[in-house]
């Protein structure tokens, strides 16, 4: 058998953690990437870098700042105490609201990008045709800008398989709930099982390709060349 239940538990965990984060931030990274492609305000800068940190920011450092938070003296940890949800961390949603922190930037930077390109130049011609603002981006911006939305999905998606150091401080690895693929990479070669590592492994480098194939394959950019 190439891959053992566990292993198997693990990827199915992996994918329903990157298809919910990718969902939310669908909709988080249109209102956001709207937002920084139109606002005018100074600050709007100050929001750009606050998207893109993770980018540059190591995961484990991240993911240690929202153990804090979200433990039960942090902020995030005392409101969810007053709702009366229990405390996010070692939770797969506790995941989920990592992973979508941490994968912010591969959804709104590409989004940003499309809307540029666009201009407003449809917007305005929408307007003179009477289109309310929100049919205007329905049946205008967000046909023009669906290769950037699969941009943004695909990466998102995949950042989200791929992640360790966040999922490792939020989630712990607790089998069934918050045990991802590639903490059990990490489980393997911790107990000399590098065979099972191996196996796992090359199953993710296999769909981190074809990721990244489909990405290529799809781009506008890549089919003129």
């Amino acid at each position: 058998m190439l891959l053992d239940d566990n292993d198997i538990q693990t990827i199915c965990l992996t994918l329903k953690l990157a298809s919910i984060t990718t969902i939310i931030l669908l909709i988080i990274g249109t209102l956001l990437a709207w937002w920084l492609t139109h606002s005018k305000r100074k600050w709007k800068k100050i929001i750009n870098a606050i998207v893109a940190l993770p980018l540059v920011l190591p995961p484990s450092v991240l993911g240690f700042y929202l153990l804090l938070a979200m433990g039960p003296n942090g902020f995030v940890g005392k409101i969810t105490n007053a709702l009366g949800i229990s405390p996010l961390p070692f939770t797969f949603s506790g995941l989920v609201v990592a992973s979508v922190l941490y994968s912010l930037p591969f959804m709104v930077q590409p989004l940003n990008n499309a809307f540029e390109s666009i201009g407003k130049r449809p917007l305005e011609v929408a307007a003179t045709l009477r289109a309310s603002p929100l049919d205007a981006f329905f049946s205008v911006i967000l046909p023009m800008a669906l290769p950037g939305y699969l941009t943004a999905s695909i990466l998102t998606f995949a950042h989200t398989v791929g992640e360790f150091g966040v999922v490792l401080m939020i989630g712990g690895n607790i089998p069934g709930k918050t045990r991802v693929s590639s903490v059990q990479i990490y489980d393997h070669v911790e107990a000399l099982e590098y065979a099972a590592a191996h196996r796992l492994a090359l199953v993710m480098v296999i769909f981190s390709f074809l990721v990244l194939l489909a990405l290529y394959i799809w781009n506008p950019k890549s089919k003129k060349e």
